[in-house]
């Protein structure tokens, strides 16, 4: 059985699933639905087409779900598709998207955003992403599985980082990062790998050292970056060397980050 605070405003047509905990002053959309054991601390606003999946948290004045930031945005039909087992912190945005961009937001599983943070329209967040605290993910950003953005961090539109990417704290990134890449606080410079991350996903020794050769090979080899690619992908038979072969040749509208550029 849900538990509703008398304060809370719960509009005709939302469906709230079971054991879910709406705290006070919580105002949740006629469009919503909250899957089971969601939890809204208090003061949350939950809007729009908005679905949140199991066993999310949604913390003190959080707005999720209102209209993107976006003056060609003209009330269309769009959604938000937030998964199961988040962490949305105080004062967090998320919000719909809009038909020019899919007309979807979509949040994966076991993420956690952190106080302050903004996911704009049309951005996909994969699995287990942690964004820090005040990072604004501009629209139509992609964020692949077990990204990491550091506080206060700045993505721009478009952007794609690759699974298991790591972006310092204050960074302005502007190009696509490659998966497991590491990317420089103050410059947004891509530095190299993401090694701790890496570890504690427990990959085998022998899959890193590979990872790293096939870094120095984009740095410091050959040719233009793309023929340094070319060769990776003839030559690399490591899963995660090739996984970054494909990223780099998949369609985008910000280019790549390359090392140390």
């Amino acid at each position: 059985m849900s538990r509703i605070h008398p304060s809370a405003v719960i509009e005709e047509g939302a469906k709230i699933g079971q054991d879910c905990v709406i705290g006070p002053f919580c105002v949740v959309g006629p469009n919503v639905v909250l899957a089971d054991r969601v939890e809204l601390k208090s003061h949350v606003v939950v809007t729009g087409n908005t679905s949140v999946g199991e066993d999310t948290v949604i913390f003190n004045f959080a707005v999720i779900g209102e209209i993107p930031q976006d003056k060609k945005f003209g009330g269309e039909e769009t959604r938000l598709e937030i998964g199961a087992r988040n962490r949305i912190r105080e004062h967090v945005t998320i919000n719909v998207g809009t038909a020019g961009g899919g007309g979807v937001t979509r949040i994966g599983n076991d993420g956690l955003f952190m106080a302050g943070c903004h996911v704009a329209h049309d951005a996909q967040i994969g699995d287990r992403v942690i964004v820090v605290n005040s990072v604004a993910i501009a629209g139509h950003v992609v964020l692949e599985d077990d990204v990491i953005v550091g506080g206060l961090a700045g993505v721009h539109q478009w952007v794609r980082i690759g699974r298991g990417a790591i972006i310092g704290g204050l960074a302005k990134v502007t190009h696509d990062v490659i998966p497991y890449g590491l990317v420089n606080s103050d410059s947004g410079v891509l530095a190299g790998l993401n090694l701790v991350g890496l570890k504690r996903a427990g990959l085998p020794r022998t899959e890193i050292s590979a990872l790293r050769a096939a870094f120095k090979e984009l740095s410091e080899g050959q040719g233009t970056f793309l023929e340094r690619i070319e060769r990776l992908a003839e030559s690399a038979e490591s899963a995660q060397v090739q996984e970054i072969v494909e990223f780099v040749r998949a369609h985008s509208d910000r280019s790549f980050l390359t090392p140390g550029a």
